[in-house]
């Protein structure tokens, strides 16, 4: 599931490009199809997160997928770019939805907290495949003249194999809740934004969410030498290699995520999660201080390496912020991380963009923005390695709910 819809969503990039052309839109109109993606995400991880603990995971992720599903096949009949606005909202809000009760899903099939972390890694790292892939097969649809729209029909084909499989499993039971409780589901994400717990991993997530998109979205624009060349745009770049790397950057810095992740799995089994957070953004922070005060020459090396130091830390705000609740609100609780992630996708290039423009369309100020995020980053998770807030709530729920 994590990869199909990553397919799509990390593709955004390079569908922008062919929906400009294809229907003569300017850059605002086309950032829409990133923006409006994620405030659907938003809605529906704030709004609905708790069908997958009212309703059930099963029912929940089969939703979200005959959602996704049906928004995909509806591409085929895309003709205007309002359609197509509105069939990205809905993939959005669709998304919200199965992946809400996918990551509740996992905390019902973890035997600890530590397991549930390593998980976590593990669905997060195949995201990163897809969004290696997804890229990829939309530049060879559009070099070999083929409509991109078919990489969502490909993508609408995996989600209803994916339906049947959903159908077809035996999920763990699920405890429902009393009427009485239910009754309190469609509130209860607004009241756990006064919950420190689950307000401090979200904001997390959203600083972490705001400094990884200014790569993928702000990154190629900074490594540019002449904006305004059509014929080679990476001419500073005598070095072949440098050049290459110039042009495959964003790539690189997915691959590099990607395979951080499947790391990621095996560090969290046997290493403090604090500590290795804590290390790694200020990792991350580094690299850009570095791709600032260096210039492009070493931005081109520093902005991409960011991609293996960041790879374990959202799956692991997200195992760790969920485990810090029982088991019957986890769809609750991710739903509440999940409009933070989005809102910090969303937000993060957004500001970015607003400040380059503001000091000449310089990209480097936008950076300077994306650097402030990762040292409050930084600050946060050294605070928590300090101090460690959540060891005693996290014992607790393991005892509570894995029996440890």
């Amino acid at each position: 599931m994590f990869m199909m819809f990553a397919m799509t969503s990390d593709s955004v990039g390079e569908i922008i490009k062919e929906v400009k052309r294809e229907f003569d839109v300017s850059n605002t109109e086309a950032s829409l199809l990133h923006s409006l993606f994620m405030i659907g995400i938003a809605f529906s991880g704030l709004f609905l997160g708790f069908l997958a603990d009212k309703f059930g995971r099963k029912f929940t992720i089969m939703l979200g997928l005959s959602l996704f599903a049906l928004s995909c096949y509806f591409f085929l009949a895309a003709n205007s770019f309002a359609f197509i606005l509105g069939l990205i909202t809905l993939s959005g809000l669709a998304v919200g939805v199965f992946k809400t009760a996918a990551l509740a899903l996992i905390g019902d099939i973890s035997r600890s907290t530590k397991e549930h972390t390593g998980t976590m890694n593990g669905a997060e790292a195949f995201f990163g495949i897809g969004a290696i892939i997804g890229p990829l097969i939309v530049a060879w649809m559009v070099r070999e003249g083929v409509d991109w729209k078919l990489l969502y029909v490909l993508a609408g084909g995996m989600c209803t194999l994916l339906i049947l499989l959903a159908w077809k499993v035996d999920y763990p039971v699920h405890q429902k809740q009393s009427s009485k409780q239910d009754a309190m589901n469609f509130m209860s994400s607004i009241k756990l934004l006064k919950n420190p717990y689950a307000m401090g991993f979200s904001l997390g997530a959203f600083l972490y969410v705001a400094a990884e998109s200014a790569i993928y979205v702000w990154m190629p624009s900074y490594l540019v030498c002449d904006a305004s060349s059509l014929s080679d745009t990476f001419a500073c770049y005598t070095d072949g290699p440098d050049k290459m790397l110039a042009m495959y950057a964003v790539s690189v810095f997915f691959s590099l995520r990607a395979a951080g992740r499947f790391v990621g799995i095996w560090m969290m089994q046997r290493y403090n999660w604090s500590l290795v957070l804590m290390l790694f953004s200020f990792a991350i922070m580094l690299c850009f201080v570095v791709g600032l005060i260096g210039g492009k020459t070493l931005a081109l090396y520093s902005f991409p390496l960011t991609g293996l130091f960041m790879s374990v830390i959202y799956p692991t705000f997200n195992s760790k912020g969920i485990s810090c609740f029982g088991k019957h609100e986890h769809g609750t609780v991710a739903g509440v991380i999940l409009f933070f992630t989005a809102a910090g996708a969303a937000a993060g290039p957004f500001i970015m963009g607003v400040i380059s423009d503001a000091y000449g369309g310089d990209a480097k100020y936008g950076f300077i923005v994306a650097t402030v995020f990762t040292a409050i980053l930084f600050a946060g998770l050294l605070y928590n390695y300090l101090f460690n807030p959540t060891e005693k709530r996290l014992a607790e729920v393991e005892a509570a709910e894995y029996g440890h």
